[in-house]
């Protein structure tokens, strides 16, 4: 029983900052259709970010949970800056190619941007950990968790509720559904599609920032984290089906419940876990779990 719940609870804290990630990846891909590579960097840079200005702030005495608001902040900064670098100043030439050109493009992107990390940072690992301390620590029987980690899987729900409300209970959400249902026809009856593409990318990097830098204070934040996150962010969009909220959702939960039950039971198929379920999962459902609707053009 003890076992039992230490992996729900560390599958869930798991699956929570995946989500976070893979919720930006699948929403770029439901609206654009594109496979974004460089998401990686986005997670990376979120990460870096945080961790340099948490330094900072915590360096200068200020306020301790005012370091929080900085985590946010420099999420929503960095996802606006590089939404719009990459999807003004790059991707909107693109469109109306093939697809495996703009994944390329997307690829190379992620690979100059990993280049820029060791430019600005250098490859010493960088440590945040205050804020992940100030929060103390909660104990269920004999386990102890840090207050911080339930947050997240917090912050991970409200985000999943939130998508959900936007976009099924206000206008603009409904029009973006239609512009995942079929761009030509929402763009036919006069939805403003290129605006839609930029407003999702800039969301869709936004959450991949703030997935990087709510884990700073959890992790060492060194070169190739943004590697090690793209691959299992990949592997939930392709186990809940690309484009799916809902498929984003419980592709996370079965990843990061996977990966805890591996660690506890048996740690040394840890990387093997994710893609035999991936595997199984696209064996018996190639388009994933939550297969999109597609429209039937006649």
């Amino acid at each position: 029983m003890l076992t039992a719940t230490a992996i729900l609870i560390d599958g869930l804290i798991e699956a929570s900052y995946l989500f976070l990630v893979a919720l930006g990846l699948t929403l770029i891909f439901g609206v654009m259709k594109i496979l974004n590579v460089a998401h990686g960097s986005f997670y990376a840079f979120g990460a870096y970010a945080s961790a340099t200005a948490i330094g900072w702030w915590f360096a200068n005495g200020l306020p301790e949970f005012g370091s929080f608001a900085v985590m946010f902040g420099i999420a929503i900064g960095m996802g606006i800056l590089f939404g719009l670098l990459l999807e003004v100043g790059l991707l909107k030439r693109m469109y109306g190619r093939d697809e495996v050109i703009i994944v390329l493009v997307t690829f190379a992107s992620f690979l100059m941007l990993e280049d820029v990390i060791i430019w600005i940072w250098g490859g010493d690992p960088y440590f945040a950990f205050e804020p992940y301390s100030i929060l103390g620590d909660i104990q269920f029987g004999t386990l102890f968790y840090s207050n911080y980690d339930l947050a997240l899987i917090g912050l991970a729900v409200a985000l999943a509720a939130a998508t959900w409300l936007i976009l099924n209970r206000t206008a603009r959400g409904r029009l973006l559904l239609a512009v995942i249902h079929d761009t030509e026809m929402a763009a036919a009856f006069g939805v403003n599609v290129k605006r839609y593409f930029t407003v999702t990318f800039i969301v869709g990097a936004t959450l991949g920032c703030l997935g990087g830098a709510v884990m700073a204070p959890k992790i060492s934040v060194a070169p190739g984290i943004g590697v090690e996150v793209i691959v299992l962010a990949f592997a939930i969009v392709v186990i809940g089906g690309m484009g799916s909220i809902w498929g984003a959702i419980i592709g996370a939960l079965v990843v990061g419940i996977a990966r805890a039950a591996s660690v506890h039971l048996f740690p040394e198929v840890e990387l093997f876990v994710i893609y035999a379920v991936m595997t199984l999962v696209l064996i018996f459902r190639p388009e994933g779990l939550f297969m999109r609707q597609k429209a039937r053009k006649i």
